[in-house]
Formats: structure tokens, sequence, C-alpha cells
């Protein structure tokens, strides 16, 4: 019999396992036709406010979904960004980085302000855990958010997880100093909730 570990690179190399499918929302690798709705909504100021960026370019967007075609999502040491779609409209991205030995990852998420409000962004994240821990058998997940950042704190312990601490003034962010939050889950909890 074979132990998990030998199993799992099989897994996170596994592209077949994409799109995954939640009871509204498909989630799956970014498109071609994607770009120009991505970086939409990236640029909206309520969008970018949390996020790293202030202005996203269509280049910027160009190359970045270039650079996710030769990625292969759910790879130890790999980030990835996965479109998230409802009926036919791109409505929002997770992220997704699996550690270097495959066993925690870090989330995120980034949806268009007209589809925020209606569950999507919980059912998109609860969908990705799901397959995080079900499929590619991590052992923890967790997520960053700042403090401030009220609607992304609800979510995260809307699906789950636990705060586990704040760094005070850890990151230089848009001219300032700001905490982050951090929230996790293990896989174990997560076999114990209902999603």
């Amino acid at each position: 019999m074979y132990g998990r570990s030998i199993l799992r690179p099989y897994f996170a190399y596994n592209a077949t396992m994409l799109p995954l499918q939640t009871p509204r929302l498909t989630i799956r690798r970014f498109q071609p036709t994607d770009l120009e709705p991505f970086v939409a909504y990236r640029n909206l100021p309520e969008v970018a406010r949390w996020q790293t960026w202030t202005e996203y370019p269509l280049e910027l967007g160009r190359q970045f979904l270039a650079e996710l075609e030769t990625l292969e999502p759910f790879t130890p040491n790999t980030h990835y960004q996965l479109a998230v779609q409802q009926n036919n409209s791109l409505i929002g991205d997770l992220y997704c980085k699996l550690d270097d030995a495959g066993q925690q990852a870090e989330i995120g998420f980034s949806f268009a302000p007209a589809f925020q409000g209606q569950g999507y962004a919980s059912e998109a994240v609860r969908g990705l855990l799901g397959h995080l821990f079900a499929v590619v058998g991590l052992h923890r997940v967790y997520a960053i958010t700042d403090p401030r950042n009220t609607a992304s704190r609800k979510l995260l312990e809307r699906v789950g997880m636990r705060l586990e601490g704040q760094m005070k003034q850890s990151l230089w962010f848009k001219g300032e100093w700001a905490d982050d939050l951090y929230f996790a889950i293990l896989g174990s909890e997560w076999a114990g909730s209902s999603p």
C-alpha cells in the first residue's frame, strides 16, 4: 500500500482536475478571453484597495495570463491563479501557492464588486479548500488579510478558518505600515466541517 506522500505528486501535477464545479460556479484555468474582464475589475479602486497593485494595465494582465499558461496548478512551490466563472462571466479569481513540500498552501481571492455580497466568494473558497484537502491532500491552508478588510475577515471566518494571529506593522503597504491577520484551517478540521 502506498503512503499519501507517494501519491501526492500524481495529484499535484494532474491538471485534468480542472475545472472544479460548485453549485453556482466553475473554477478553472484562465483563458485568453478573460483578459479584458480580469483587468477591468482589478483596476477598480475597491478591488485594488487591499491588493499589492494600484493600477493594473492591460499589458500586465496579458503577461500574467501568459505566465499562467506555463504553470501547473497545485504544484509544490508554485503560485497559481484560478478563474472563477458564473454562467459565462468571469467574476473573480483565486490565488493558491503550495509550499516546497506540497503540504501547506496560502490562498487569496479577488472578486468584481458587482458579484460581491452574494456568497460567490465564499462558495469559490469553499470549493478550493475542499479540493486542496480532499484531492491534493494538504495538511494546512492559510490566508493573510489586512485587519481593516472586514469583508475578507468575515469570509475567512465563514468558510471555517480560524484567526491564528496578528502581525503588527509587518508590511509596508501603499505608503504606510500595515498589520497582517493570519487565518488557517487544518485538513482534519475541514473533514469534520460541513462546507
